[in-house]
């Protein structure tokens, strides 16, 4: 059976229309034309399939479907490569029960739901009556979609420990004498990275009790025991260290001067 789609002679003296250049003339007359369009206009059209059509490139089919979207004449769904055309409903809607009975399939067999709801708000403003018992709208597939999301974010959140900063910063403070607050940000953010990286809370002590045995008594050293020297990018390095409990009489067990951040 052959299938037709009406233009009304008054196309070429809408305003609209009017204003188009030929180029635009000739696409938005093909997107009501061309071979995939619907009763409900609403349709699968990939763009490889409008390049072979109208005979433009990808880059002038992008341009224009930029342009109608912008006009606010169609929405495209790049995900499923449907396209609506949105006053379709509005100037070619037959209230006959042949044809309802045909948008009914058709709106069921359109994947991105979103403009199913969108028509059927159309015709519904316009006073038309449709069927929409049997028709998916996508919610129950967008509720599941939601669930899933909530649990995804639920098992990431268990994941993601939280770092014990209070603990290690109170450590720090009672084996150096000093009072540096866990409250601070950059603290906060130092030890999250390195707590990010793997390591735990005994890798903190042993870092904050290495350094100690080796700047502790040491007045110029002992300023930099602090989190942003302790728990910086070399922290890695500081923990494979000997403190001074564990360093032998030998000459090549003695360390070198640590390198310091500034």
């Amino acid at each position: 059976m052959a299938k037709y789609r009406n233009v009304h002679v008054d196309f070429w003296q809408d305003g609209f229309v009017l204003d188009l250049t030929p180029e635009e003339k000739y696409f938005f007359l093909y997107l009501m034309t061309n071979s995939k369009t619907t009763q409900c206009g609403i349709y699968e059209l990939p763009k490889r399939i409008m390049e072979t059509e109208t005979g433009y490139n990808r880059e002038t089919i992008d341009k224009l479907l930029d342009r109608f979207i912008e006009y606010g004449k169609i929405h495209y769904q790049e995900s499923t490569k449907e396209l609506m055309l949105v006053n379709w409903a509005k100037y070619n809607f037959i209230n006959s029960s042949k044809v309802i009975k045909c948008i009914e399939k058709e709106l069921g067999s359109v994947k991105y739901k979103a403009f199913v709801g969108m028509y059927l708000e159309q015709i519904k403003r316009y006073g038309y009556r449709i069927d929409t018992l049997s028709i998916d709208y996508g919610e129950e597939e967008e509720k599941e979609e939601e669930k899933e999301e909530e649990k995804e974010e639920e098992k990431e959140e268990e994941k993601e420990e939280i770092p014990p900063v209070s603990e290690i910063i109170n450590y720090l403070n009672e084996v150096t004498n000093k009072n540096y607050r866990a409250t601070t940000p950059k603290t906060k953010t130092l030890i999250k990275a390195r707590w990010n990286e793997g390591f735990k809370l005994n890798d903190f002590k042993r870092v904050i009790d290495t350094k100690c045995s080796q700047w502790l008594n040491n007045e110029k050293m002992n300023n930099y025991l602090r989190p942003e020297t302790l728990f910086g990018t070399k922290f890695e390095s500081y923990l494979n260290e000997k403190d001074v409990s564990e360093i032998g009489t030998h000459p090549e067990d003695v360390p070198e001067e640590p390198d310091l951040p500034f």
